[in-house]
């Protein structure tokens, strides 16, 4: 078990997100910065997609109730383990009563708690991730709360393939690279890109967009110059993914994330890619970001070689060299 004594301002039990419901209306969830989260559970000897902690902006504390290995990633919240630190992109072994701090982020924004054998919430539709505008899904459909227990599941072995070595080989602390963080997105044109003026899509490509202080899991809002459409038509509802960027009727771009609706109306000018959007998530509000253009065959060059950063770090923690 694990027991919260800070809950901090956001923090909610997230895995790799619910995959395949969009038909039916429901989001996807799951954690904004996933490669974080899928290197904290490599670290730990869990699958990668099984559920830990997304902890927004530190000020987090909790006490663990059984042995157990643990790994931080993301943004580095100066954490302390009975007040000895620890380094974000590292495992460690936790003893029964010890106690771990986060403060605030030194950078980036949101931070990833891996816990050999997951967070053992209930799986709902395939995900025990929380859904926070339906209420349901991670630790009764909310955010964490002081004084919540948390379930612990039992460590299995590694990964699902059967040529890693098993978890209990684990006998020493080890760390490994984490993805840079970056202000700069790639963007593939949306399409409704071409109903915006010239002059709106030089604004688009060339200006700064800060993200609104009123931004959530479900998008960002950001502020800076207007962009206009040259036609007036409403456009019938369409399917949605995280990364697409709408532009309502004031020509102030949002960005879907991992918890918005999965249909909408306004105009796509544009879509992050997805090897970009784990970036979204270690941005602070009121920091200004920048669209990058980008070609199909470049995103998907991307996403392979984000892909093989991941397997490599598999590999090197646990291929079996025997």
């Amino acid at each position: 078990m694990l027991t919260v004594i800070k809950a901090g301002l956001l923090t909610t039990v997230q895995d790799s997100g619910r995959i395949g419901y969009r038909k039916l209306g429901i989001g996807q969830s799951g954690a904004l910065d996933l490669p974080a989260l899928h290197i904290a559970n490599l670290l730990v000897g869990n699958p990668r997609s099984y559920a830990g902690l997304e902890i927004t902006l530190g000020q987090f504390s909790a006490q663990f109730e059984q042995d157990c290995w643990i790994a931080l990633t993301g943004a580095d919240c100066n954490a302390t383990l009975d007040d000895k630190p620890l380094w974000s992109g590292w495992r460690y072994f936790v003893r029964k009563g010890q106690q771990l701090i986060l403060q605030q982020p030194l950078r980036g924004m949101r931070s990833y708690l891996a816990i050999s054998g997951g967070i053992d919430v209930p799986v709902i539709l395939g995900s025990r991730s929380t859904d926070l505008m339906a209420k349901f899904g991670g630790f009764e459909g909310r955010v964490l709360q002081n004084g919540d227990t948390l379930p612990i599941g039992k460590a299995v072995s590694v990964t699902e393939n059967h040529h890693f070595n098993n978890f209990n080989t684990f006998n020493k602390s080890v760390g490994v690279k984490q993805l840079p963080f970056d202000n700069r997105f790639r963007v593939l044109a949306g399409p409704e890109m071409d109903q915006f003026s010239q002059q709106s899509q030089t604004v688009f490509w060339r200006n700064s967009w800060q993200i609104s202080p009123n931004s959530n899991r479900m998008g960002f809002r950001l502020n800076g110059g207007e962009l206009k459409r040259t036609c007036d038509s409403e456009l019938l509802s369409h399917g949605v993914l995280a990364g697409v960027i709408q532009v309502p009727h004031n020509g102030q771009p949002i960005i879907l994330l991992s918890d918005a609706q999965t249909t909408g109306g306004y105009p796509r000018i544009g879509t992050i890619i997805a090897a970009d959007l784990y970036r979204l998530a270690q941005i602070p509000l009121g920091e200004s970001i920048h669209f990058i253009p980008c070609t199909l065959a470049e995103a998907e060059k991307a996403w392979v070689e984000q892909q093989r950063f991941i397997n490599q770090i598999e590999w090197g923690l646990y291929a079996d060299r025997s």
